[in-house]
Order: C-alpha cells, then structure tokens, then sequence
C-alpha cells in the first residue's frame, strides 16, 4: 500500500494558486447546465449571481474582500447542493472616478489637462489605461478563490452592455418618462459636473453667520437679513418673511434693494420662513439654494445664476465677475462694510455639502441636465417588495428602502463628463431632437446632415442599474438571458441599496418586467478591531492582498464570514486573521492524522464492518456531527452564514480534533476497533470539509484531495466510490432525521467528557505532572455499567493508572487522604497522600458546593413559576431531573466537607 504523508506544514503559498488554476482549467466554475449545449436540461434550477461590478481600474480593498467571500460562499454552497450555479463576474466604468485618475495621471506626467488633450484623445487615453490596470482588480478578486465564470466577464462600456444602454434610454424616452430642462442641481466645480443627491456627502463644519441690511427702496428702513454665504446675494431675487410676522408685515409687497449692485427685488410673504430663526428674514436665491429654488417657484419669481461652472462668478455677478466664489466672498462683505450695509459677524456650525469623490464643496446650480420620472418607476419598485417578490436580508432595511422610494426624486442622469455612455440624442441647426438606438446619419425631423451628439454621458448608475439582465445580452432574448434570469440573490453592502438596489429593482420591473432577483442580502461595513471606520488618515486600513499574503486567503475569508450577520457591521483585526490561519493549522493537521490513519491499516480485504460494533466516542461524534448538519443548513437557510462558520469551527476545533482524535489514538490500538475507528475518522473529517469547503476553499480542496487519493489506494476504498474528483462539486451534506438513539449516547459521552475533566482540573491546579499516573476509586451509582464499559478510555485520556482504578456503584468506605470530585451522582476519590497538601482541597469543595447550590435555586425558582405550567410536559421534566442531580450532587459535596 501506498505511503500519503502530509508535509508537516500546511503552504497556503504553494497551494492557492495551484488549486485555483485546477479549477478554472477543469471548468469548476462553469454551470453544469448550460442553454448553449446541446445536452441543456431547462428542468434544472439554477442558482444566478451577479457580481457587483467593481471600479474597472481599482484595487482591491476590504470591502470587495467582504463580497467576494459572501458571494463566493452563497455560490459555493448552491453548486454543492446541485444547482447549475453562475456567477457573473465584470467591472463598472465609473465615469468620475476612473476620469479623474486619468486626468491626474495626465497633469503629472504630460502636464496636459483634458481640455488641451481633446476629447477624442482624453477617451483614446483613459481606454489605454483601462487596459493596462483594468486587469489588476479582476486578477486579485481570483486570488480570493472567487468562483466566478470568467468567460462570461463584462465591462459596463462592452458593445453588447452599450448597446442595451441605449435600448434601454430610447424606451424610457418614447414613453416620455425620460426630460431635458433646467433644473437646480448639486454641481461638483473641481469635476465639473452635475453629482446626484447620493453622490453628496454632509459634514458638521464651522461657518460665519454674516448679518447684513436688506434696504427697503425709497426709504431709510431695513430687513435684516443673515447668510453663511454673502457671494450668492449677487443671485438674490426676493426677500421673504412670514405673512404672520408683526415686524416686518409692513414691508410685505414693497421693494428692497440688492446690496452693492442696486437691483430692486420684491418682499414677499411665505410660510416657509420661520420667525424663530435668524433674523425672521429670508433673502432667497433659487439658482442656488434648493428651499429658495421651491419658494420661487411657488411666487414665479427669476432664477439667476451668479456662478460658471467652476464656481468664478458670470456675468451676473457685475464687478466680480471672473472672481473664485471665496474670493468673492470677502470682496462684496468688504464692500458691504463700506457701504455701512454690515450688522456683525458671529461663529456658526452648519452642514457643508461635500463631494463624494472629489471632497471639494458642491454648489446647488441652474443647469440644463436629463432626468428620468421616477414615480411610476418608483411604485412599481415598491410593490414588489411590498408584495414579497423582493425579500430583503435584514428585514429591518425594507423600511429604509420605502421611505426612499415613496420620497423619490426625478433622477439627474447626465453628467458633465467624457468617459461614460454619452447620451444617445442627436441635435441639428434648427434644434430638432433626433433620439436613435444606432447612430443616425441626419436629423429625424427635418434631414439635415449638420447633426451633433449631446456632449454629456450617463450617470454610471443608469448603466449598472440594467446589470443582472444586460449581463445576460439583453435586449436581445439569448439562451443564458431566457435561462439563467432571473437572477436569484443580490448581494452587496447597505451603504448602496439606493445608488444601486433600488436602480436595478427599478430597470428590472419597468425592461424585463420581472424583479431582477427574489433576494437581497445587504452586509455591512467593514471595521477595525476596535469598531472603528477605517481610514487612511486613521492608518487603520487593513491591506487584503498584505493580510493574504502573511496568512494566507482561508484565514482572511473565514475571519470575514465567521464575523459577520447580514446588514451589521463587521470589526477586523489582524489578530482574528492569525486566529483562523491557526484554524487552518487544525485542519491541516487532522487530515494529516486521518490520512496516516488509513495508511496504518494492514493491506487486505476489508473487515466485515456489520460484525464491527461502535462504540460510545463513534456513536457520539457521529451524533453530534449529525446535529452541526441540521444546524449549519438551517443557519444558511436564514442566511446566518458567520453563526454556521462559528458551529463548524468548534465541532472541528473541540469535538473532533481535541476529542474523538485523541480517542480514536487509543481505539487504533484494538484491532477490534481498529477500521471501525478509521473509517469514523474519515467519514467525519470527509464531512467537515465538505461543511466548511464554501468558506475556505483552498484548505479543505487540498486536503479533501490527499484523503480521497489516500482512501482510492486502501483498503476502504470503497467509502469514496461516488466522490466526485474535487471537493467543488462534491454533494454539501443532507440533514437527516433523528433516529432515536442519539441523545442516549450524546449524554452518555457527556458525563465521560465532564469525568475526565474534573480530573484534568484537578491535576492542574494541584499542579500534578500530566506524566503521572494517579489511581481513582469511583463510586458511580447507576452509571457503574457505563462507566466500567469506558474505564480503559476515562484511564488514556485522565491520565489515571488504569490498574489501579477501580469503579463501583458505591463505597462502603470513603478512602482516606483522597481528593473527591463530584461530577453528577458520580464520586471520585484520588488518593493524593505524598503528592499535595489535602488541607488545601476544601476551598475547591466549598466553591463546588456554591456553584451547586445556584444552580439548585435557579432551578427551584423556575419550577415553581409560570414555566411548570406553560411549557412542553418534556422540557419541565428535563429541568426537574437537573435539579435532583444538582441536589445530589450537593449533599455529596456536603459530606466530604464533613
């Protein structure tokens, strides 16, 4: 027979890659089931996700660590349970992000903007560099043993993704959901362009509160009015109080003058103001300010805007025209100060909206953008959730998600940008509109040939909302689209259930007229160790590819997922890492155990196993392994995926490695349980690699892999005759039912367990040798069969002579110098007499004893309340039968003390 020694060491180094590129050269990752084979099956179910597409030029980070190992886990699972499993990899343009690091790239190494470049060149030189880093993400989603099918990557500016980009822009346009006008939006002046609403993120920041006189016209009399922003007075196009305002009711339908400029401007009355703040006063803005923006449209007043598009002010600004709007700012104040137009100046916190990607200070302007219609959109996305075609995982999100959408906005669409999908509409002298699924070659309405596209793209997310189905070659009606969508899960972060989730339910209903998924599962953040975000300022940032690297993947994936519930934010830190790779160790050595273990076995034909009896340990790891099945598919048919890892952790960790392996040692030793002992071993270690395989893949591959060769070449063989050639698509185990006697066995195992315990603490604090072997004398009462059937293995693992142990159902007389354990009704006398100080063992009796006699009146309180009535007859018996133990238990102790 052959030799199958494990290296001592597990090297995840030379093991990850080998394992990976076994799998995707074997075709793993592919559906079993495929529409565009001739032996495609229609009647099997498949199991879809789409990867959530992360920045074509970005880097991995710990967040695309926390999906790649959620997902790949969910895909895993499925493709084990047997479903023809797929999952969708590719990567998101990002407009502005992947603009702005070409731009940046551009200034330093060509000192060159894009506007000198061109645009024809500036979209020539960001593909170059899509191109060149594009396949950097991409390549480290891999490293984390994404199984994802990558001959069906897409790229969201991909021809056949472009195209279902402008289908779906010409529909939305022909059923007149789709708009042009002006309208006030957040413009970002560093990028220069419009950012949506989500794309805007608000800080608490210190201000000046600047007040200043309001001049009624043709009169010495003033409004004080106070702004945290004096430069937009340039826009002011009213001054509003309260109609109940007895201060300043008299002013209402006069005029007031603009300071510096000398405009008159109406006072108006509206509700909006409030009395209580500031001055009462309002000056109103609408090019600027989004409350002023709905006050003048309700008092059809003008909207001027005072700013260009990198925020210098225009032509309306008269002598500050060209001026940055802060330098600006102290210009008109200063001139305000001369004109003796100034109150005072006070400290003031506020609000300051920021730009998300550029973190410059986003000015709400006037600007000509697309938008969609987003109520009937919105309804449509409401009911399906509403309606349970959409679950959401946590629930407690689904209230998040209605109150967005019933609070929706028209969606800002256009961005002000090169890189992108540039908006399908086509404009003429004579300003006729040509909108067009194939680039035209003459205006629709009149035939010019003088015909020029719309110089802006796509909001990124328009194009990442049609993803689960544009994946999949929508609009055209493929095999994988007909097959494979929907889709089934959605898994992502909470912080873009709106930016994304909501877009995709959306484009879902209204393109395909399905939801595009039945689940979203939403996790949460990822935090340092101690709960705090990470930040590069913080320098708290955990590097995935650093912590890969020293740990290896496993430890990585396991510490996400086992940390983790779904929508909770989840704290890493290097030490959980180095944990879980010590947990890799455990793995690796336990194979490496097992697989030695069936190499001792003599060559030959295998024993009769019916003739083979099992014993307690084989009957009570079997059982509790049992147990972890029902518990684990229950935990991932709730989606408790890090309570399931946790479940298989310790059954590997404390039941099989620290117990039934040391057992089996001894059970290895009778050739009456040799093989009945080694094939428990593999069929348990078999077991816990198939569990734990879709959370750390590589690990249990590979060892999965030396037990099947090593079990192929023994006389067992015939254990792995329908195992597949790689754990990957080896069946996930199957709960079964209890047969009855499990528990028997499980409480049985458990009092040898508590046994050899006591013991071991007991030699501990005594401080005896674990060398040493001492004699016992039990008196066990009803569990002297039990426990004279388990003598030998309570000897092996207590350390106790087992010549000298002696067990009866009960002592005429109690041994003299011994130290007394009481487990139970059991009692056991270690004679210690020249090996420790027996004076000192009552402070450990009188501890017992107290520990004893809490339990005896938790007990009592409980019986004597509510539950003896309320609960299951079985469970009342149960909790009573506990407390004649712990009484018993108790009276014994009591008497050694005397």
């Amino acid at each position: 027979m052959t030799k199958h020694e494990l290296p001592k060491a597990y090297d995840f180094k030379a093991t990850e890659s080998r394992i990976y590129a076994m799998w995707d050269s074997g075709g793993y990752f592919k559906p079993h089931n495929d529409p565009n084979k001739p032996d495609f099956d229609p009647n099997v179910k498949p199991f879809v996700i789409s990867i959530p597409p992360p920045n074509v030029t970005g880097e991995l980070h710990i967040g695309h660590a926390m999906f790649v190992s959620v997902e790949d886990l969910m895909v895993r699972y499925h493709r084990m349970k047997g479903f023809s499993t797929l999952w969708v990899p590719g990567t998101d343009h990002a407009g502005i992000a992947t603009q702005l690091m070409v731009e940046r790239d551009l200034l330093k190494n060509d000192e060159v903007t894009r506007e000198e470049l061109g645009r024809d060149k500036f979209v020539e030189r960001t593909w170059d560099w899509k191109h060149k880093y594009g396949g950097m993400i991409t390549n480290q989603i891999r490293r984390m043993g994404a199984s994802c099918d990558w001959d069906r990557e897409r790229f969201t500016l991909d021809e056949g993704l472009s195209r279902a980009v402008r289908e779906a822009f010409v529909r939305l346009y022909e059923k007149g959901l789709i708009y042009r006008g002006p309208r006030l939006v957040n413009w970002s002046p560093q990028l220069k362009t419009a950012v949506s609403d989500l794309e805007v993120e608000y800080s608490e920041e210190k201000a000046t509160l600047y007040y200043f006189k309001y001049m009624i016209a043709d009169s010495d009399e003033f409004i004080p009015v106070a702004t945290i922003r004096p430069e937009t007075i340039l826009g002011d196009t009213a001054v509003a109080v309260h109609p109940e305002d007895e201060r300043f009711k008299k002013f209402i339908g006069k005029k007031a003058i603009v300071p510096i400029l000398g405009r008159e401007i109406p006072i108006i009355a509206d509700d909006y103001v409030s009395m209580e703040f500031g001055t009462g006063a309002l000056k109103i803005t609408p090019g600027h300010d989004p409350n002023d923006y709905a006050i003048a449209q309700r008092h059809n007043l003008p909207i001027i805007s005072m700013l260009d598009k990198e925020a210098k002010v225009n032509e309306n600004g008269g002598k500050y025209q060209g001026q940055d709007r802060i330098v600006a700012r102290k210009n008109i104040w200063a001139d305000m100060k001369a004109a003796d137009l100034v109150i005072k100046t006070e400290p003031y916190t506020t609000t300051i909206p920021r730009s998300q990607r550029g973190g410059e200070i986003v000015e709400p302007m006037i600007s000509e953008q697309w938008f969609v219609k987003m109520e009937s959109l919105a309804d449509k996305g409401l009911d399906a959730v509403r309606n349970g075609q959409i679950k959401i995982v946590p629930e407690r999100f689904e209230k998040v998600y209605y109150n967005w959408l019933d609070n929706i906005k028209d969606w800002c669409i256009s961005r002000q940008l090169w890189w992108g999908h540039r908006i399908p509409v086509w404009y003429c002298p004579e300003h006729h509109m040509t909108v067009a699924r194939e680039d035209p070659t003459q205006c629709a309405t009149c035939g010019s040939k003088e015909i020029h596209q719309d110089d802006d793209v796509l909001d990124t997310w328009f194009s990442s909302g049609l993803w689960p189905f544009s994946t999949l070659g929508w609009p055209e009606q493929t095999p994988d689209l007909k097959y494979f969508y929907p889709t089934s899960y959605m898994e992502t972060g909470y912080d873009i259930l709106f930016f994304w989730v909501a877009r995709m339910i959306m484009s879902g209903l209204e393109f395909t007229e399905v939801p595009p998924f039945h689940t979203v599962y939403l996790h949460g953040l990822v935090r340092d160790e101690l709960g705090h975000k990470m930040s590069k300022t913080k320098g708290n940032v955990l590097d995935p590819l650093i912590v890969m690297d020293e740990f290896g993947t496993d430890a990585l994936r396991f510490t996400m997922l086992v940390g983790s519930t779904p929508g909770n934010d989840t704290n890493v830190g290097i030490k959980k890492v180095e944990a879980n790779r010590n947990f890799a160790n455990k793995i690796w050595n336990a194979g490496r155990f097992v697989i030695n273990a069936i190499d001792s076995l003599e060559d030959g034909p295998s024993s009769a196993v019916n003739g083979q009896t099992w014993t307690l340990a084989d009957s009570w790891i079997w059982a509790k392994m049992q147990t972890l099945i029902r518990d684990v598919e229950r935990q991932f048919q709730n989606f408790q995926y890090g309570q399931a890892g946790q479940q298989i952790y310790e059954f590997i960790w404390n039941d099989f490695a620290d117990w039934y392996v040391e057992i089996a040692k001894e059970q290895m030793k009778n050739e009456a349980t040799k093989q009945q002992t080694v094939e428990t071993l593999v069929r348990v270690l078999d077991t816990c690699l198939r569990l734990l395989h879709p959370f750390t893949p590589f690990i249990t591959e590979e060892v999965w892999g030396h037990l099947h060769q090593a079990l192929k070449d023994s006389r067992i063989a015939d254990i792995a005759k329908d195992w597949p050639t790689a754990l990957i698509t080896a069946r996930f185990p199957e709960p079964r039912e209890l047969e009855g006697w499990e528990e028997s066995k499980i409480a049985d195992f458990t009092l040898v367990q508590e046994l050899v315990r006591s013991i071991r603490n007991l030699r501990a604090e005594k401080n005896i040798a674990p060398s040493k072997k001492l004699a016992a004398n039990i008196s066990a009462g009803d569990r002297t069969d039990l426990l004279k059937d388990q003598a030998q293995m309570i000897a092996a693992l207590a350390s106790l002579d087992f010549s000298l142990l002696t067990i009866d159902q009960s002592l005429t007389e109690k041994p003299e110098d011994s130290a007394v354990i009481v487990v139970g009704s059991v009692e056991i006398y270690i004679p210690l007499a020249g090996t420790v100080d027996l004076a000192n063992d009552k402070p450990r009796l009188e501890k017992e004893l107290k520990e004893a006699e809490s339990h005896i009146e938790r007990l009592e309180k409980l019986l004597s309340s509510d539950f003896a009535n309320k609960a299951p007859a079985a469970l009342v018996a149960k909790e009573a039968e506990k407390l004649a133990a712990y009484k018993d238990t108790a009276e014994k102790i009591k008497a050694q003390l005397k």
